[in-house]
């Protein structure tokens, strides 16, 4: 809840703050006059700060709680104690893809603030390295899951660090697909072992349940970016984005 409303705020002040300055908080007014915007520099806490670069960053520290981004990621694998059908519904669909739509929705903002765009790709890189170390250290079975979908939102967030804001919706789509299914076959495994998830007290269970573990190999494959599947077609792609770009934070990223 704590780490939630830290998010909040941020958001709620960059929502206030648009308001303040476009006089409107409608998608179409505010896109279309940023650019009028660009480079305004106004006083923020004692020091000169340019206006949209303000407005991004508090979008981004939104973006950031709802997301599960590094220093604000802690609810994620707390939240696992639920249902495992509603793990699957958060992970795939609604909840932690809320901050990267909102990051690829105001892109229009995003684009004319250069600093915040910086911050975007280093804060998803670095919870994409972060995550995926934390989940290798796991015995949780749904944990596991869960800071995968970390590193997952890492990717998707430095590539609209990269500007590649289709890019990142693409692999937003590709991973609920994937996602899904890798929850859903967990939740089959832990109801099938009466509700244990230490992964320490499992194994072979290829014979007792074919079905789910075929279906937790293929999610997996997707998940690792495995050829011809779906996540091999949009991680590749966010890596051959940054390698393709010579800026700092895409030489950080990659």
């Amino acid at each position: 809840m704590i780490v939630n409303r830290i998010s909040d705020v941020a958001l709620t002040v960059g929502i206030i703050t648009i308001f303040c300055t476009f006089r409107s908080v409608e998608f179409g007014v505010v896109f279309s006059l940023a650019p009028f915007f660009a480079g305004l520099e106004i006083n923020f806490w004692g020091s000169r700060a340019e206006l949209l670069n303000v407005i991004s960053i508090l979008l981004l520290l939104g973006a950031m709680g709802k997301s599960a981004q590094i220093f604000l990621h802690t609810w994620l694998p707390d939240a696992m104690e639920g249902p495992t059908p509603v793990s699957a519904l958060i992970h795939a669909a609604t909840m932690v893809t809320a901050g990267v739509f909102l990051i690829i929705k105001c892109s229009p903002i995003f684009e004319y603030a250069d600093t915040t765009l910086m911050l975007v790709a280093l804060v998803g890189g670095l919870t994409a390295f972060f995550s995926s170390t934390v989940g290798l250290v796991q015995y949780d079975m749904k944990k596991v899951i869960a800071y995968s979908t970390c590193s997952q939102l890492g990717y998707m967030v430095f590539a609209c660090g990269l500007s590649a804001y289709n890019i990142g919706l693409f692999h937003l789509m590709n991973h609920a697909v994937f996602k899904a299914l890798l929850f859903l076959s967990a939740g089959s495994v832990i109801h099938s072992l009466s509700n244990e998830q230490d992964m320490r007290k499992m194994g072979g269970l290829s014979k007792l349940l074919p079905v789910a573990y075929a279906a937790i190999g293929i999610g997996s494959l997707a998940l690792i970016g495995f050829p011809f599947l779906t996540g091999y077609y949009s991680k590749d792609i966010i890596l051959e984005l940054a390698y393709s770009q010579y800026t700092l934070h895409a030489s950080f990223v990659h």
